[in-house]
């Protein structure tokens, strides 16, 4: 018998591009004639299988249209619960344009991918796609086109066009830094496996990766890191830079500041409230709650190592939060150790990057109340 407090598993879900890819193959299963199926199979990279019930999956001339509901298992995914789909076309002579001799033909097998409603188009360089694609990243396309395969072989298979769509996508994407990235309209088309990961590490550094390859795409050698977005608008008010060069890294301080090294930017502005100033300081990796709450005694510590006298470090021990410590610094006017936690935490920042680092500390009120250039 488990305990009550036993921690329940995560439950894992599928990612938008394999949702994309189940749908695909039913409607090509209906194009070639079959009867719209229940739910369909289709191949994930790793070689396993996995089964999706059809949502709809209907017939309308040359054109099939099926979708599935999004199940992104506990992962706190926007797209969770959305349908997502693609409608499926038998792509005809007139297809090739106007100069067959001109624009060559499309072959048996030729699959097209096109921008279906609430998808997003590229328009800004330095994402795996070129400008002006539809945002269906490489590997759904590789998942969608092997799901096909399946349904029917490329040498009997007639050229397609894979127009991709996810209902209300165009809303769902406000929720999303797409339009930061140059993903305008709608939604990514995502996944490099097909499984969605419970709060996942990998969907937040993917975002991290992106988003510095659009801003050095953009020619830039500066970036904003910011923990939150009124840590971000605090200090972009101050720099406004370009769009391109806000990095949105959440908890991920580390990977996120060697991340911009390996990306050749010059210069980092860290952006950040006082918890994760403090977790910085004190060489936390990864900042958030779950890997641990900010040990008040850590915090008092590391104040007495930075001038905190040591008739103080009781009552900082007592301290609920990290908030409270920062207000009792701030009753008892000790400006200078909290400027002395920003240094602390930008030299942090500057080993693991390697490059210069200002650091901007933020309040509730989106104030930027520290500010330590490189």
């Amino acid at each position: 018998m488990s305990s009550k407090n036993e921690k329940k598993a995560l439950r894992s879900g599928y990612t938008t591009g394999a949702c994309a890819a189940a749908a695909a193959k039913a409607a090509l299963l209906v194009l070639c004639g079959g009867s719209a199926p229940e739910a369909v199979e289709i191949p994930f990279p790793d070689g396993s299988r996995h089964r999706f019930e059809l949502c709809r999956c209907r017939k309308q001339g040359e054109t099939v249209l099926a979708s599935v509901v999004k199940d992104a298992g506990d992962d706190p995914d926007v797209t969770n619960g959305a349908e997502i789909g693609v409608e499926l076309r038998r792509l005809l002579p007139e297809d090739q344009g106007p100069n067959p001799q001109k624009n060559g033909t499309i072959l048996r097998g030729t699959i097209i991918f096109a921008q279906g409603r609430g998808v997003g188009r590229i328009t800004k360089p330095g994402l795996p796609l070129a400008v002006g694609e539809p945002a269906i990243n490489p590997v759904p396309r590789r998942m969608i086109t092997a799901a096909l395969d399946e349904a029917l072989a490329p040498q009997e298979r007639p050229p397609l066009e894979v127009r991709v769509f996810v209902e209300n996508g165009e809303i769902l994407a406000e929720k999303t830094l797409n339009q930061r990235l140059g993903i305008i309209g709608g939604l990514s088309i995502l996944g490099t496996t097909g499984i969605v990961r419970p709060i996942s590490a990998k969907a937040w550094t993917d975002t991290i990766e992106a988003s510095m390859a659009v801003a050095r795409a953009a020619g830039l050698s500066e970036v904003v890191l910011s923990t939150g977005r009124t840590s971000e608008a605090a200090v972009q008010e101050q720099l406004q830079l370009p769009e391109e060069a806000l990095v949105m890294m959440g908890d991920y301080l580390r990977y996120a500041l060697e991340a911009a090294h390996k990306h050749g930017f010059s210069t980092i502005h860290l952006a950040a409230m006082w918890a994760k100033l403090v977790k910085a300081a004190l060489g936390v990796p990864q900042t958030h709650v779950r890997n641990g709450a900010l040990d008040v005694r850590d915090a008092a510590a590391l104040l007495t190592h930075l001038g905190l006298p040591a008739g103080e470090r009781p009552l900082m021990e007592e301290a609920n939060t990290a908030r409270h410590i920062y207000d009792l610094l701030l009753e008892a006017r000790q400006d200078n150790l909290i400027l002395a936690v920003a240094k602390k935490a930008q030299a942090q920042a500057e080993a693991w990057s390697g490059l210069a680092v200002n650091v901007y500390l933020v309040d509730a009120e989106q104030r930027v109340v520290v500010h330590v250039p490189h």
